[in-house]
């Protein structure tokens, strides 16, 4: 599985898998069929209340079959993924999402961007280009995501502790957790710690040192705790023990 590594606003390193192709294809069908079932429910609509004199006109029929299913696509695809924080119900039942390869939060007019050229990606060219594109871009991007600095990330494996975690806890039922207010947090939250860990502990140089030190600070001020005086590393450490114990 392909893997990329954002840098967040505060300065941590994430490693994410990346959405494959099989996966983003689903994500799409199940999109198009959702288009697809709204559009049939216009044109019962519109079969009912427009007379037939109407459907003469080239201009209507132009616009009936050919910009109202095109343009709702795109409509669809960028409301759904402003409303839902990059996941359309594709996505969403894919377990797949948008993200910036940045850190930063994609906006709207990233998703617009990404809208725009579905006309390109996947409808002139039937989704051929889109496929190519991202099965052979070292970041899966079709040409949406490049122009907006954007690529889809996988979540599901994202949303839980390995049994390695959880092992590695030694005497886990006579546990008793320092830090009780680690459970305002989130799992991401913890899987964003437990990054910046992995990530430290593999590349000791100086940037993932700050980097580790500002976690810390957050994470003090976050929670209201005394700054340990120890070793950062034991303080986040401890606080992903804490994490599994209070929540398991």
């Amino acid at each position: 599985m392909q893997s990329i590594e954002i840098r967040t606003t505060q300065n941590v390193v994430i490693e994410y898998e990346l959405a494959n192709l099989r996966e983003r294809i689903f994500a799409f069908i199940i999109d198009l069929l959702l288009v697809g079932a709204f559009y049939l429910l216009f044109m019962m609509i519109l079969l009912t209340v427009a007379s037939e004199s109407v459907f003469s006109s080239s201009i209507v029929m132009m616009v009936v079959y050919g910009i109202v299913p095109f343009g709702g696509m795109m409509l669809y695809h960028l409301m759904s993924e402003v409303l839902s924080n990059g996941q359309s119900w594709g996505k969403r039942s894919m377990g797949i999402k948008v993200v910036r390869l940045d850190g930063e939060e994609p906006g709207l007019s990233d998703f617009l961007l990404r809208s725009v050229f579905h006309v390109v990606d996947t409808i002139f060219s039937g989704g051929i280009l889109a496929a190519l594109l991202i099965s052979s871009s070292s970041k899966n991007q079709r040409l949406g995501d490049m122009t907006a600095n954007t690529t889809v990330i996988r979540l599901r494996n994202d949303l839980r502790f390995s049994l390695e975690d959880i092992m590695n806890i030694n005497t886990l039922e006579n546990y008793e957790p320092r830090y009780p207010e680690v459970r305002v947090l989130s799992e991401q939250d913890m899987l964003l710690v437990k990054s910046a860990v992995n990530r430290f502990l593999t590349y000791p140089n100086p940037a993932h040192q700050l980097a580790l030190e500002e976690l810390v600070n957050h994470l003090v001020q976050l929670l209201g705790v005394a700054y340990p005086a120890g070793d950062p590393i034991e303080f986040l450490k401890t606080l992903i023990r804490d994490y599994i114990v209070i929540t398991r």
